[in-house]
């Protein structure tokens, strides 16, 4: 959703930010992509041990890094199928990695409710990539849907920082499958569309 209404229009400012937190070096974007990666780990292993905000603050990072990459790319000409496709994986490992971490946690404090509805979440979380990616496949730009990643991220972030993360666990069960059901909806109708067309 975010995604879909911003674009890339905060490139420039996302680019201001970097060059004053990295004193206008030039920093391959790949690296940067590594490091957003990094810190997501970084977030996996403090939910783990218990330390919700520290995983946060790491997931903050994450973020900022995976923002960063993109807008740097672009802004420098340096955009390549290699550096998209990184991106792409990397970011399905911090998800599902951070949701792990989440789980583990909840495992841990014998939560087994909040460890199925974390289970359900990961499920849509991992689900959501795959149905954009398969509808570009048939020719579909599948930018749609209530919980993209931005989004995913901000709950997330909400919720280890406020210690709240169960609550934000069950709105990622119910509007990640939501976000899912709404990208089936699009392909269906957009790909009877073409058929009509043709």
């Amino acid at each position: 959703m975010l995604s879909a209404k911003l674009g890339h229009s905060l490139d420039p400012l996302i680019i201001k930010v970097y060059k004053i937190v990295f004193f206008k070096r030039e920093i391959n974007p790949n690296v940067l992509t590594l490091l957003g990666f990094l810190f997501g780990i970084g977030c996996f292993v403090s939910v783990v041990f218990g330390y919700l905000a520290l995983g946060g603050i790491f997931l903050i990072i994450s973020g900022f890094f995976d923002l960063v990459d993109g807008s740097l790319a672009r802004g420098t000409k340096r955009v390549t199928v290699f550096g998209g496709f990184l991106d792409s994986v990397l970011d399905r490992y911090t998800d599902l990695l951070v949701l792990s971490g989440i789980g583990i946690h909840f495992l841990l404090n014998r939560d087994i409710h909040s460890v199925v509805i974390t289970i359900i979440s990961s499920v849509g979380v991992a689900i959501i990539p795959y149905v954009k990616a398969r509808a570009q496949a048939e020719g579909l730009n599948c930018d749609t849907g209530i919980l993209e990643r931005p989004e995913r991220t901000i709950l997330l972030i909400v919720g280890l920082i406020f210690s709240i993360v169960e609550y934000c666990m069950i709105i990622l069960a119910f509007l990640s499958h939501i976000t899912v059901f709404q990208r089936v909806l699009f392909v269906k109708r957009h790909s009877e569309a073409l058929k009509t067309s043709e």
